[in-house]
């Protein structure tokens, strides 16, 4: 397995950055909430994969879910926990700090829903992947469902093009990221360091781990990088640009222009 100790470093030492994160992809937020009514189960037990700082966590805590919350960032726990002691709802929490590729060494039974939303990024390898999703695969409930995110490999130019237009200056990385999804392997640690998925890998992906797919979406259709014309939005006039995005995050010839990627599929019943 792939050493991931830099990423926890890096998440341990801005844990407000996740919360803060979603706060400005207001879209990605929306649209996702958006599925996960769609399709959760209207009670259970969920297990929640990468729950960061709560964002989540403290709505589907809201909704009655009972919850375990799992991270490799004992910090980004700390500060879920208080968001959701603040709340009143810690009750419905179970806290557990650890890594997907090891699951069985601290997660036991079955549930009825998986989110898995943010660990994959970060898995550079595709053996690692396959275990995450093969250890998840092992806990849900036939007829579970599991939610997982993806960052777009070619989704993202427009954050990087407008964030750090310089990037396309180093050849050697352009190269890495289009051919392979990831950063060269010589490149420093420490920063944020994440696998960037083609839309064609995300399915079989899954299915090879036993999953039946029930949609691919991108979470954040025809935007490209502008997040600020969507957050202005207020009343009526949001909910119709949702109400579109919505309709459009499943057209296929959109779905590698969204920066993340949300896939939804279920432990077939037998």
């Amino acid at each position: 397995m792939d050493d991931i100790s830099d990423i926890v470093e890096f998440y341990n030492g801005n844990p407000d950055a996740e919360h803060q994160r979603l706060e400005y992809h207001q879209l990605e937020f929306d649209l996702t909430w958006r599925y996960l009514d769609r399709f959760l189960p209207p009670n259970g037990n969920l297990l929640e994969i990468g729950a960061a700082s709560g964002r989540y966590t403290l709505g589907l805590a809201g909704r009655g879910y009972s919850i375990t919350a799992v991270d490799v960032s004992q910090k980004l726990l700390d500060l879920n926990r208080q968001r959701l002691a603040e709340n009143h709802l810690e009750a419905n929490v179970r806290y557990l700090t650890g890594d997907v590729r090891q699951l069985d060494r601290f997660v036991q039974g079955q549930f009825d829903a998986i989110l898995l939303m943010g660990p994959l990024y970060h898995l550079v390898m595709e053996s690692d992947r396959s275990l995450a999703l093969s250890n998840c695969y092992a806990h849900l409930v036939e007829g579970g469902v599991i939610f997982s995110s993806f960052i777009s490999r070619f989704g993202i130019m427009g954050e990087l093009i407008r964030k750090v237009p310089e990037w396309i200056e180093d050849q050697a990385e352009v190269r890495e990221i289009l051919d392979l999804g990831r950063d060269p392997d010589h490149y420093p640690r420490g920063s944020f360091r994440g696998y960037f998925a083609t839309v064609a890998e995300i399915a079989p992906l899954h299915e090879n781990a036993g999953f039946k797919t029930i949609l691919l979406a991108g979470v954040e259709p025809g935007i490209s990088a502008d997040d600020e014309s969507y957050n202005q939005l207020q009343g009526t006039r949001r909910q119709l640009w949702l109400d579109l995005f919505d309709e459009l995050s499943t057209e296929p010839s959109s779905l590698g222009a969204s920066r993340h990627l949300l896939y939804i599929g279920c432990r077939p019943a037998l």
